[in-house]
């Protein structure tokens, strides 16, 4: 079995930067897609001054809020997307359309 993409295959791919100082940690999570495309997702963690110093708890939560928060402004651009294709759609249609999480 090969992992090589289907024919017709897009591949975006997302960079997760990470900084920490002073108990904080900040990520930033930005999509590549290979056009016009350009979004990001800003995440933070803070470490309790009574916890111990663990880098790599602060990280993880900082890089998956990162990651939720582009999530959801990808989410919004395919909305903004679609309402803008159904100004243009004809009939009943354009009043049909639903998103699933």
């Amino acid at each position: 079995m090969t992992n090589d993409p289907q024919p017709g295959t897009r591949s975006w791919s997302v960079d997760i930067l990470i900084g920490q100082r002073d108990g904080h940690t900040h990520a930033q999570a930005r999509l590549h897609t290979g056009d016009r495309t350009h979004l990001t997702g800003t995440g933070t963690a803070r470490r309790d001054p009574h916890d111990d110093d663990v880098p790599e708890i602060g990280q993880e939560l900082a890089a998956a809020r990162a990651l939720l928060a582009l999530g959801e402004r990808l989410l919004a651009a395919a909305v903004d997307d679609i309402a803008g294709a159904a100004d243009g759609a004809q009939g009943a249609h354009r009043d049909r359309i639903v998103l699933d999480a």
